[in-house]
């Protein structure tokens, strides 16, 4: 929609994995500061700053120096020629792009090597892939926790600060088809610094917190898992959780007509945490033995949970950790987060970003590329993996696709 003044553009904003699509930036003129509102309330601070990023100058680099876009694809052709076991990682991108980079990385000719890749976030992503490969799980969606949930509980994470709005947009909403979303009942079960406030129900219940440290959760979820299968637990407190308080909890889960059971990985962050997410998934298979109750990641971000899919699409596995010094290239890719460093490396780097990129080291090669959602078109799948978004171009950009990028690349090195 345009007036003669104020340009305005209603986007979807992948700054997390809930991908809102209910967000609305606008502007007068070029150099105008952008105004971004969402439908109710107020926009999260990643909604705010993805959208407010500068347009600063978007010059290719070859160790720092500015160069053309023809001098910088010719040199990084040379380093791939030179390659003999190169990875493409970082891969924060859209779906297009992945497709892009998997086609690259994946080369017909055969004067170069395959290359194999990794996204920036394999370490925690690669906790519920374990999980689902081992044992599978019974998930649900964000439009199912606004419909039907009655209690939703927490483990480990308090999920705002990696989704914003998820209180927002799925728990206390006034959409709900099939249940009063203010009577909800809301637990926190372990986690560090938690914002338990987003929890609390419009009519100002609190939500109930049974607090342990989590690198403490294997055990308490291991317990809470025992409880829902009739065992006796010989002790007054795991970790510092009372079991009567778990017993509660489990009589509540066993109660509610629609109980939701929600981890973030990344929140996770201890040796074999996917044992600890097994344990929730497998704790909603016994309840859904006798009631009915599902588990749902949160989380998400830089595109993880497309390229995850879509990789798995392509090449019938999912994506896995790569051992970074077993490789002579770095193809680094990360178009969504600027502010975040690629590890520090001793090979050669070559880098396609956002310009505001940061490096320890300047790359070998640095070529500028757009941002999906902002300066061009793009497709995410959301965190819950049943919705497909599109991504608007919200402002003019002369910036490139990755996509285009690694066409010319691949027409250098032909």
């Amino acid at each position: 929609m345009q007036t003669s003044t104020t340009k305005t553009v209603n986007a979807t904003c992948p700054a997390c994995g809930l991908l809102c699509d209910d967000v609305t930036v606008s502007w007068q003129g070029p150099d105008a500061k952008l105004d971004v509102t969402v439908k109710s309330g107020k926009p999260c601070g990643k909604t705010v700053a993805f959208f407010s990023r500068p347009l600063n100058a978007a010059t290719p680099m070859i160790a720092g120096k500015p160069v053309s876009l023809v001098e910088a694809i010719a040199h990084a052709g040379k380093l791939l020629q030179q390659a003999q076991m190169p990875l493409v990682a970082g891969l924060s991108t859209d779906l297009a792009g992945f497709r892009a980079a998997y086609q690259f990385a994946h080369p017909t000719q055969s004067n170069r090597p395959q290359a194999n890749m990794m996204h920036m976030n394999v370490h925690s992503s690669l906790r519920n892939t374990k999980v689902l490969q081992s044992t599978g799980w019974q998930t649900t969606t964000l439009t199912e926790v606004k419909n039907r949930a009655d209690m939703i509980v927490c483990i480990g994470t308090d999920v705002v600060h990696h989704n914003p709005r998820f209180f927002e947009r799925a728990v206390w909403t006034d959409e709900a088809m099939f249940t009063d979303a203010s009577a909800r009942k809301v637990m926190y079960l372990g986690g560090d610094d938690l914002n338990t406030a987003p929890g609390v129900s419009p009519k100002g219940e609190l939500p109930t917190v049974l607090p342990c440290a989590t690198i403490d959760l294997p055990e308490v979820t291991a317990a809470l898992r025992a409880l829902l299968q009739g065992k006796v637990l010989k002790v007054d407190a795991i970790a510092g959780v009372k079991v009567s308080a778990l017993t509660q909890l489990v009589e509540q889960l066993k109660q509610a007509k629609y109980a939701v059971l929600i981890w973030v990985a990344k929140d996770l962050d201890f040796p074999h945490a996917e044992l600890t997410i097994q344990n929730i998934t497998e704790s909603v298979v016994i309840l859904n033995q006798q009631s009915r109750a599902m588990g749902l990641g949160l989380g998400g971000s830089d595109g993880d949970t497309t390229v995850n899919y879509a990789h798995t699409w392509l090449d019938g596995l999912t994506l896995g950790e790569q051992d970074v010094d077993a490789h002579d290239l770095i193809v680094w890719i990360n178009s969504f987060s600027p502010d975040k460093p690629m590890p520090n490396v001793s090979q050669p780097v070559i880098a396609f970003g956002h310009p505001d990129t940061q490096f320890t080291t300047p790359p070998e090669v640095f070529i500028p590329v757009a941002t999906p959602g902002l300066d061009a078109t793009g497709t995410l799948f959301r965190v819950d993996s049943s919705v497909v978004l599109p991504l608007k171009k919200v402002r003019e950009s002369a910036l490139p696709t990755l996509a285009e990028v690694l066409l010319k690349l691949e027409a250098q090195l032909a």
